[in-house]
């Protein structure tokens, strides 16, 4: 083995020779329950971002095991061919060229995000697989595939068949940049400010008027009522009266609905039917006109009076309003704070806009899904998130399925010129469904699929359905599904209705859903903010100092935000170092607890590269002592080899334990806890005294131990970190004579017995060793003078293992000779420790100068006290813990804990020195 650890002299070796072999496609054949994951498909414009990354490292941890169990095991890749995203990614490139998609035409512009597709798609597979995804990349689907297009047309005509799709007219949330309509799902809403205009709506009578307050005043031209509540004595005897609609021409009745609320404003609502959505229900209780005087693009249309038409609706406000004032209609106007809805793609303010759309009938879908997860059938992981998922399926909405766009699933259903609705598979398929002949000109619908209508079909379209396929067979239902909580309505509930109703099956068991990585601050990652961190920069190194220097030129635009490059340098000098894949993957794990907000922290990453590092050291060591060495199967074990397979067994079954509950962070605590504390720093050490004084027999068994622990441990780390395990795994199996080449191949080790009696007396060794050292450390012994140890008190059981360790302590805690002393003898010129109820006294005549160590003592800590007071001082100045950036104060608050502990040992040192008369 190489003396240092160097990840990227590793991991694109191993992926290669890993995929060339076809490790990850599964083995149908194989025994055992077959597992799989279905990839939550990324945008085929996308790029791997850390919740990716913290994602796919879960779903890899989990397939590993499990494949490693003996499953049939799939994961199963694919992509999304995200309607909305790609094609707002090609009209923008297209833009830069000064072309737009109406230039090119449909089918021109289709072929040309096709090309795009082509070139630009497979990022998202580059660094999945420098992520080390073990997908089954042979079978990679995207949702615009031919079988999976022709799935989405069949579960679209059988719906219609079914009487649950439909096309109406009626208000949908309308993206005038993108010219689509949007679900709920797809729209934000954000407080903002703005203003509340009262309007003054003359009555026809004469008799004065009626204040109305609107946050949009620019509608009023739709205006079909004004509303009052029917019990607000106010206004009953004006309900059935007219009022002149302002600058308009129009009159407008009064009406009384229970929708209005008389104790807000002036008790008095416009009624748009056509621009909000309560209006137009209204609208409808009263049979009000459907005035849009909107268009597309949100200009005002030809419904508006003629001196609004083609004006942007933020400029008719405005003209509105100054019309109103100059007409001596405004009464006043408020400062406002309302929320405001805008499309998550575009960032366009949203508008209720009437128009004709596709809507399937969620109910009679969404009640065999709720029942699905009440039975159990579904089992949300943690269980809380079935309380979200029953909230919004109780009260769920019909779902706009169409969407005003050229790229995706094109909606088959073809209109007739009488306006008569043809829906087929294709268009001869429906001419026959409609009994009609080529004579009749058909005209196709111009509008797509919403992109999660394919998506909810993903469990089982990509399995090979409608056809009764192997693949499906075996793997359907799906074992787990792994997903944020951001898209339990998009996705989650989607695949359960189209599951059970296609299927007759919930299209998974359980949801793990897992919180959303965060920056160390618990900030939200966005581009905007500058806290955006790349996976594959991690794993790679990024230097700091070319981005500053691309910065000033213009030519780059910054990675980071300034304050958070400021605190990166202050922690890695010389730029994000190159972490490698493994301590990646390992913080991943680390970090996955069952909270909604996961901060990362590069530190976490550093500490696992470390970890890497000391696992890499430890297997050096451990074949540097196998090295041309016969290691056979021994006939007996030492102490220390039967605690080491004792704790390694204890390790497994509490591995497998979180595995099974979907906790990696408490999985990779036990693996950490375990290579660093119990085989890397104890085990190791026991070792030594058999390697180096024992028997050719002990030799031998310590080898063999040595070797064992080892690989089972690397098979135990490799879902976890797969490069680093596969590399030293190599060259840790030929001694043991195993089989197989690969360790993605080899079986989960087994769990040994627990083997009680050599825990209790290696925990035993341990504490005597660390009492020992720790009187070292304190007095200040150097590690080479050996140590007259006196034990009194203990019981017999303490006798015994002494006995049977005597050798062994001497040798690790550099030992000259114990010896039992009485209860009575004198202690007062010892250092003295406890084990239980034994006392372990150490003479220091001769050892140390107590006077001389208290001197030693005393300067360190008039160094440390003054550091304290400094950072004392530091953290009482409350513009520094104010204005320092949050970063820096929370560096610093550490610092003065650390002093005040430090202060404290050195002041418990002293007073020990003093009562051995120093």
């Amino acid at each position: 083995m190489d003396k240092s650890y160097s990840p990227a002299d590793i991991e694109r070796r191993w992926y290669e020779t890993w995929d060339e072999r076809g490790y990850f496609t599964p083995d149908i054949d194989a025994d055992g329950a077959p597992f799989c994951i279905m990839l939550p498909p990324p945008n085929v414009t996308g790029s791997l971002h850390m919740g990716h990354a913290f994602q796919d490292t879960i779903m890899d941890i989990l397939t590993r095991y499990h494949r490693m169990l003996g499953r049939p095991t799939l994961w199963q890749p694919g992509t999304d061919h995200a309607g909305i995203a790609t094609q707002m990614v090609v009209e923008r490139k297209l833009a830069s060229e000064g072309v737009s998609r109406h230039d090119l035409g449909r089918e021109a512009f289709v072929d040309a995000v096709w090309r795009w597709k082509e070139e630009s798609g497979g990022t998202i597979e580059r660094q999945m697989r420098r992520l080390g995804a073990s997908v089954d990349w042979e079978h990679h689907r995207f949702t615009m595939d031919d079988a999976l297009s022709d799935a989405v047309t069949r579960v679209f005509v059988d719906l219609f068949d079914d009487g649950l799709i439909e096309r109406r007219k009626r208000l949908v949330n309308w993206d005038p940049e993108l010219h689509t309509a949007l679900s709920d799902l797809e729209v934000i809403n954000e407080e903002e400010s703005g203003h509340l205009w009262h309007i003054r709506y003359p009555l026809v009578s004469g008799g004065g008027h009626l204040v109305v307050a609107t946050t949009r005043p620019e509608t009023l031209l739709g205006d079909a009522a004004v509303a009052v509540h029917p019990e607000d004595e106010r206004y009953t005897s004006l309900v059935g009266e007219e009022l002149e609609l302002p600058l308009t021409g129009r009159r407008i009745p009064v009406i009384a609905d229970d929708y209005v609320d008389p104790e807000f404003g002036t008790g008095c609502v416009k009624i748009t039917p056509a621009h909000d959505f309560n209006d137009y229900d209204v609208g409808q209780r009263h049979d009000l006109p459907l005035i849009n005087v909107l268009e597309p693009d949100a200009s005002l249309g030809d419904e508006a009076p003629e001196a609004y038409r083609g004006l942007d609706r933020f400029e008719a406000r405005k003209r509105v309003v100054a019309d109103l004032d100059e007409a001596g209609l405004l009464e006043q106007v408020d400062n406002h704070t309302l929320m405001v809805p805008r499309g998550d793609r575009s960032g366009q303010v949203v508008e209720p806009y009437l128009t004709d759309q596709w809507y399937v009938k969620i109910g009679p879908l969404a009640r065999p899904a709720i029942e699905a997860v009440e039975s159990g059938k579904v089992r949300f992981v943690p269980e809380n998130w079935s309380k979200t998922y029953f909230e919004w399926m109780n009260n769920i909405q019909d779902w706009c399925i169409s969407r005003q766009l050229w790229w995706g699933h094109r909606i088959p259903a073809w209109y007739d010129d009488h306006g008569g609705v043809h829906v087929g598979r294709d268009e001869a398929d429906a001419r026959r469904r409609s009994k009609l002949d080529d004579s009749v000109a058909l005209r196709q619908d111009e509008d797509v699929l919403d992109t999660w209508f394919s998506s909810a079909l993903w469990p089982f379209t990509t399995l090979g359905w409608p056809d009764q396929t192997r693949r499906l067979d075996t793997f359907y239902p799906t074992s787990v599904l792994v997903t944020g909580f951001d898209i339990i309505f998009f996705w989650v509930a989607r695949m359960i209705m189209m599951g059970l109703r296609f299927t007759g099956d919930v299209p998974f068991h359980e949801v793990y859903i897992h919180g959303l990585i965060r920056d160390g601050r618990g900030q939200k990652m966005s581009k905007s903010k500058g806290n955006v961190l790349d996976p594959i920069d991690l794993i790679d190194g990024i230097e700091l100092e070319p981005l500053v220097a691309k910065r000033t030129t213009g030519l780059m635009q910054p990675r980071m935000a300034p304050d958070i490059e400021k605190a990166t340098r202050r922690e890695f000098p010389d730029g994000i170092p190159a972490f490698g894949c493994d301590a990646l993957r390992f913080t991943f794990a680390n970090l996955a607890t069952t909270g909604r907000d996961i901060s990362f922290d590069l530190g976490r990453v550093e500490g696992n590269r470390n970890f890497c590092n000391k696992l890499w050291n430890a297997a050096r060591y451990v074949l540097m002592q196998t090295e041309g060495q016969p290691v056979t199967a021994p006939e007996q074990l030492s102490l220390a080899d039967r605690w080491i397979l004792s704790r390694l067994g204890a390790m497994l079954r509490e591995l497998q334990s979180h595995l099974a509950g979907y906790r990696m962070d408490l999985a990779s605590q036990a693996l950490y806890e375990f290579v660093w504390n119990e085989y890397c720093d104890w085990y190791l050490e026991l070792s030594k005294p058999a390697l180096q004084e024992g028997t050719d027999e002990e030799r031998n068994a310590t080898r063999h131990t040595l070797l064992t622990v080892l690989e089972q441990t690397l098979r135990a780390l490799h879902p976890f970190v797969p490069y680093i395990t596969e590399e030293i795994w190599q060259r840790v199996a030929p001694p043991l004579n195993l089989d197989g080449d690969s360790i993605v191949i080899r079986p989960w080790p087994e769990a040994a017995a627990v083997d009680p009696e050599a825990d209790a007396h290696a925990e035993w060794i341990k504490a005597v060793l660390r009492a020992v050292r720790r009187v070292r450390s304190e007095l200040n012994v150097p590690p080479s003078k050996g140590l007259m140890v006196q034990l009194q008190g203990g019981t017999d059981e303490d006798r015994e293992r002494l006995l049977r360790a005597e050798a062994l302590l001497r040798s690790l805690g550099r030992i000259e000779a114990f010896e039992w002393v009485g209860d009575q003898a004198d202690a007062s010129q010892c250092a003295v420790a406890l084990v239980g109820e034994l006392r372990l006294l150490i003479p220091l005549q001769g050892l140390v100068d107590v006077s001389e160590e208290t001197r030693r003592l005393r300067k360190l800590l008039d160094k440390e006290s003054q550091a304290l007071d400094r950072s004392r001082a530091k953290m009482g100045n409350a513009r520094f813990v104010d204005n320092a950036p949050e970063d820096v104060v929370a560096q610093e608050r550490e610092r003065l804990a650390g002093h005040e502990a430090t202060v404290a040992e050195l002041e418990a040192q002293i007073e020990r020195l003093a009562g051995l008369g120093g």
